[in-house]
């Protein structure tokens, strides 16, 4: 399994191989300080290649979310549905974070670095990156619906936005720390939230 989500191996295509190369220079070094001709040099393209694939880089910026959301999702699925059955599977949220840190390409949430330099009005970003964090907690909804007992849909769901706050926090105050000790303590105070 890889879990490094940024690394790719293999180039499949044109167009999945400028979105991978898109997603390594916006993930390690922001959206705003990349640009067309960077992405194209560092791609080994053509000008016109890039645009008959992506109208532009906000296309190109909507396809890496959604690139690195589909492999955030089934790598995590796959980790935490590697563990056995019960309270391991929702640890297993943090130990994947843990994980991920480890890497050192670690360069926090990807999402939560691409809306801090769009602007406010810039609905189609937003949107979407509001649409993965919604898939993130209907992920953790279904962990915790599959392995817990005795909950009400209704505290499902708040038992879910509970986890997911503590690993968003996590994410982002390991980041800022250059430290993995806020997802210690995270992963210690998700085991608080089952009775």
């Amino acid at each position: 399994m890889s879990i490094f989500l940024y690394l790719y191996p293999v180039k499949k295509d044109t167009r999945q191989h400028i979105i991978q190369t898109a997603s390594n220079l916006f993930y390690n070094k922001g959206y705003n300080l990349t640009g067309i001709n960077e992405i194209i040099a560092e791609a080994g393209i053509a000008k016109a290649t890039l645009y008959s694939h992506f109208k532009s880089k906000e296309a190109i910026c909507v396809a890496y979310l959604q690139f690195k959301n589909h492999t955030f999702l089934q790598e995590i699925k796959t980790f935490c549905n590697s563990k056995n059955r019960g309270i391991d599977r929702l640890t297993a949220l943090f130990d994947f974070l843990d994980v991920f840190y480890q890497d050192k390409n670690f360069n926090g949430c990807w999402c939560i670095r691409t809306i801090s330099e769009i602007p406010k009005d810039n609905e189609v970003i937003k949107q979407e990156i509001q649409k993965q964090k919604k898939d993130f907690i209907a992920l953790i909804e279904k962990l915790v619906f599959e392995n817990t007992q005795n909950y009400t849909n209704s505290e499902i769901k708040q038992l879910s936005k509970k986890y997911y706050l503590l690993y968003e926090t996590a994410v982002a105050e390991s980041h800022l720390h250059q430290e993995n000790w806020p997802i210690t303590f995270a992963r210690t105070m998700s085991l608080q939230l089952i009775n």
